[in-house]
């Protein structure tokens, strides 16, 4: 009898098709549908290994239910998604997608912070409406970019990659960490300021900072007063970070005065936020990771895990 193997999307062929030669492979048939709770629930009880996506509710119940689950694969870096503390109870292991997306994310983030501070998708928008009527001075004006102060809120292995890009537009890099990176603030002239001074004194914020206990609502109304008027808030980590509520009020009233979003509390976000109807905002859905070469990389690393664990290995890439 073979293992079972439950994968919440479809993934690509190149990657599954190895796993068919050794497993009881069941794949909801979608890429962009998240399968049914109720089938999800179904399909687990007698499962060995679940692959999932950011997207996906791993929760206490469904890890209970599945009974025979050792391991549950995370397509993605961060896996606030999965009920770690359920996981260990049941003695299921939890594995990630670290170091293959950084470079990636670090391209789209830069992407964002450019795209926000020139308008580009207003204008583009202005434009395909045959609004743009002619050159006028001050139409579709923004920020610069060049030689501006960069704050990076979390400086990890992208957020380093943002600070070397950024370096490429002459932008002086301030981050806030948990832990200072002395070896990079030598290498790369990155300087260390204590959150509200780095707020205070960055043109760009980009928050790259995991979600965690600590770090939820991290940037709320009082943050974003410490921010300049001319400041822009660029997210890319998770949208759980940032007070939503504060921020639409912060741009609305031009507390600050634009903000890049690629992550939402609720994912995928509601056509009814609030968020979405100001001009400042430019908003993306959750594409941090999103190049053909970075996904199939993700989900070898996914296939890995599941492999060696079902095959009685020990796999890298453990988060719990």
């Amino acid at each position: 009898m073979k293992p079972k193997l439950l994968i919440t999307r479809k993934m690509d062929e190149r990657v599954v098709a190895p796993l068919q030669e050794k497993f009881n492979v069941r794949m909801w048939e979608s890429e962009s549908e998240p399968v049914p709770r109720e089938v999800l629930l179904k399909e687990v009880t007698d499962a060995d290994a679940l692959w999932v996506v950011i997207s996906d509710r791993v929760d206490r119940e469904l890890i209970e239910t599945g009974k025979n689950l050792k391991v549950i694969a995370n397509m993605a870096v961060g896996y606030n998604n999965i009920d770690l503390e359920a996981a260990k109870e049941q003695g299921v292991l939890v594995t990630n997608t670290p170091d293959v997306l950084s470079e990636t994310t670090a391209d789209l983030t830069f992407a964002l912070l450019l795209s926000t501070a020139r308008q580009l998708t207003v204008a583009e928008s202005e434009l395909r409406k045959g609004n743009w009527k002619s050159w006028s001075p001050m139409g579709f004006t923004g920020m610069d970019v060049g030689g501006a102060t960069l704050g990076i809120v979390g400086m990890g292995r992208i957020g380093e990659a943002v600070a070397r890009r950024a370096k490429g537009f002459n932008m002086d890099v301030l981050y806030h960490n948990r832990n200072r990176k002395p070896d990079a603030e030598a290498e790369h002239g990155f300087e260390y300021r204590e959150l509200d001074r780095l707020l205070e004194e960055a043109d760009f914020v980009v928050l790259l900072t995991p979600y965690t206990p600590e770090t939820a609502g991290l940037i709320g109304a009082r943050e974003l007063g410490l921010m300049k008027r001319t400041a822009v808030l660029i997210n890319v980590s998770r949208g759980g970070i940032v007070d939503e509520t504060a921020l639409y009020s912060a741009l609305k009233d031009n507390t600050i005065w634009a903000a890049g979003l690629d992550v939402f509390e609720t994912e995928p976000v509601s056509l009814e936020n609030p968020l979405l109807s100001l001009p400042n905002v430019t908003v993306l859905p959750h594409i941090g990771s999103a190049s053909i070469r970075t996904r199939l990389a993700m989900m070898n690393l996914n296939a890995q895990a599941i492999v060696d664990v079902l095959e009685g290995r020990a796999p890298k890439n453990i988060v719990r």
